[in-house]
């Protein structure tokens, strides 16, 4: 399974990122989960099971939309997880979005 987080290359995602993965491994999920930035995210949507994209390009969402052209699920990331780096709840976000 793979979880992308899509942002600005802030080092803010990349410690959510890190929380996620503390997140998976305590529940024994099998993930992989990377941050980058939207301008490679056209070279890794193929092998994506969940984008998310940082709240704080957010309005980057109608040209992400057209990237992903429903290859797999999207959405924003909840500003609060975000901010206070809650990786459980973005990770538990993320696989409902698979599974749905």
């Amino acid at each position: 399974m793979n979880i992308y987080l899509v942002c600005n290359a802030g080092m803010s995602t990349s410690i959510l990122v890190a929380k996620m993965q503390e997140a998976a491994k305590k529940q024994n999920i099998d993930v992989t989960i990377e941050a980058f930035s939207v301008e490679i995210l056209n070279e890794r949507v193929d092998d994506a099971d969940a984008i998310l994209l940082g709240p704080q390009i957010r309005h980057m969402l109608p040209e992400v939309e057209k990237i992903v052209a429903r290859k797999c699920p999207l959405s924003v990331i909840d500003m609060r997880d975000y901010g206070l780096i809650n990786g459980e709840n973005v990770l538990k976000k993320a696989i409902q979005m698979i599974n749905a």
